[in-house]
């Protein structure tokens, strides 16, 4: 979009929050990157220049505004609506592979030469994957010294910097402010860092509309005794990390995300908060996608009535595939229970003095050992569940940021028992991939029946084909109209 100029223009002088990291604003006569509905009085067209990333905002010599924060804005929903390799090597960055493996990492995830990734993202980002790592530990630097009461020096290594110098230099050049400012300039604004180094207090930004009845009534309704929880107005639950563990705490809130974070290494900060923003689709674009989706005129008093909706996802894919198989024509209370035996005996426990979580869903390498003797599941349902662990485990299947949709679904309807509907709600939570479709699901079937859609998989696919490349998010709208407790905040 950052090419369309007259478009832009006309964005940042309506202050449209909407188009907030779809672009940035470079205004050559103060040497500032803005995100579009920057407060300041908008410059003259003329003064004003476009760029697809903050980073390469940055590489151009422009540093961030001190009013509108554009390197805290919602990340662009293109990089969650695509599965090429740009949009691929993007979710991979955001989960910190290039500060922990380097481009050759990157590169070797995404199957390409660090060349060819290199050239890719130069040309539609403006900026190569070391400067938009850069960035990104630019972002996660400012969020520590303001928000936490850490000594720069650990501040400089957990955002992932080599050297103390490299922390000082970056913060300087990117906010025009040393990091001891930055820290001062905050606690002048009333925010004061917690004396608790290890909680860290943060918001998470996003688009509206967002309507978070389907999307934290799921999480909660569905979680798992041990690993996730609702406990006073907030979803809870732990994160199997890098470096270590934490736990999350996440609350909706007009126009933002409370998050409170537990980490025992604060190296994870970054990825906690991108697997969290990623989970809760938070980048998504809803006025695209209910305005797509409004063109049919069964969908519409649905859209109408309760705008926003996200798909609710995982912040780990292979946790996510287990659960799915766990699930399989079975109660959504059944499908906990069988959970939370896994986790009591395969989990790695955790402490939790702010709540009742307990465990770490198990990880495949840990589930590799499980006796199938002792699940209480049919014979085939085991035969499932051991092959996908087995695979998983041996990385014969991999499900993450990396993941080609495409390639994903062969490989999981290659295994026995995997049929479509588990192959889509997996690419759907698991993947993410926003055209996900489950037309044989039950609760989705008795919905179209009574909107008066077709009630056949085979005909209402034909039907969504309007939909698409938004069919996962009218999944969503067609299952709130069943009275289940996915459907609700829990009280």
């Amino acid at each position: 979009m950052h090419a369309d100029t007259e478009r832009c223009v006309r964005a940042v002088q309506s202050k449209d929050s909407r188009f907030d990291g779809w672009f940035f604003t470079a205004v050559l006569t103060t040497g500032i990157y803005c995100r579009p509905s920057c407060p300041v009085v908008p410059p003259k067209p003329e003064n004003m220049t476009f760029y697809p990333s903050a980073a390469a905002c940055q590489q151009a010599g422009f540093r961030a505004c001190k009013r509108c924060r554009p390197d805290t804005s919602p990340g662009s929903p293109q990089w969650n609506a695509r599965a090429d390799a740009v949009a691929r090597a993007m979710r991979l960055i955001g989960d910190g592979i290039v500060d922990r493996e380097g481009v050759p990492g990157l590169a070797a995830r995404l199957g390409y030469s660090t060349r060819q990734i290199e050239r890719q993202l130069r040309a539609e980002l403006g900026a190569g994957p070391l400067a938009l790592a850069r960035a990104q530990r630019a972002q996660t630097a400012r969020l520590l010294v303001e928000t936490t009461a850490m000594p720069m020096a650990e501040i400089a290594f957990a955002a992932g910097f080599s050297s103390v110098r490299a922390f000082n230099d970056t913060v300087r050049e990117v906010f025009a402010l040393a990091p001891g400012e930055l820290r001062a300039r905050a606690a002048r604004g009333g925010s004061t860092p917690p004396p608790a180094p290890g909680a860290i207090e943060l918001r998470l930004p996003y688009r509206e509309p967002l309507n978070p009845s389907n999307l934290f009534g799921h999480l909660a309704a569905t979680g798992v005794p041990g690993v996730e929880e609702w406990r006073e107005g907030s979803y809870r639950r732990t994160l199997r990390l890098p470096y270590g563990h934490g736990i999350v705490a996440l609350a909706p809130w007009p126009r933002h995300i409370a998050c409170r974070l537990s980490l025992t290494d604060p190296r994870d900060l970054t990825i906690a908060i991108s697997r969290c923003r990623w989970m809760l689709d938070l980048d998504a674009d809803p006025v695209a996608i209910d305005d797509r989706l409004r063109d049919d005129p069964l969908l519409r008093p649905l859209v109408d009535q309760a705008p926003g909706r996200r798909v609710p996802r995982t912040v780990d894919a292979a946790e996510f595939a287990v659960r799915a198989v766990l699930g399989q024509q079975v109660s959504t209370a059944a499908a906990r229970t069988h959970a939370a035996r896994l986790v009591t005996a395969y989990g790695d426990p955790v402490d939790d003095p702010e709540g009742g979580l307990t465990h770490l869903f198990p990880s495949p390498t840990a589930l590799a050992a499980l006796d199938p003797g002792t699940l209480a599941l049919p014979r085939s349902r085991r035969t499932t569940l051991t092959t996908l662990v087995a695979a998983l485990a041996d990385g014969s299947l991999r499900l993450g940021a990396d993941s080609d949709w495409e390639e994903a679904r062969a490989l999981l309807r290659a295994l026995p028992g995997f049929g479509p509907w588990t192959v889509e709600v997996i690419a759907m939570r698991a993947l993410g991939d926003p055209d996900a479709f489950l037309p044989s699901d039950l609760g989705m079937r008795r919905a179209a029946a009574g909107l008066g859609l077709p009630a056949t998989p085979a005909a209402l696919t034909a039907h969504a084909a309007a939909w698409r490349p938004w069919r996962a998010y009218a999944v969503q709208y067609l299952w709130a109209t069943e009275t289940h407790p996915i459907n609700y905040l829990p009280e």
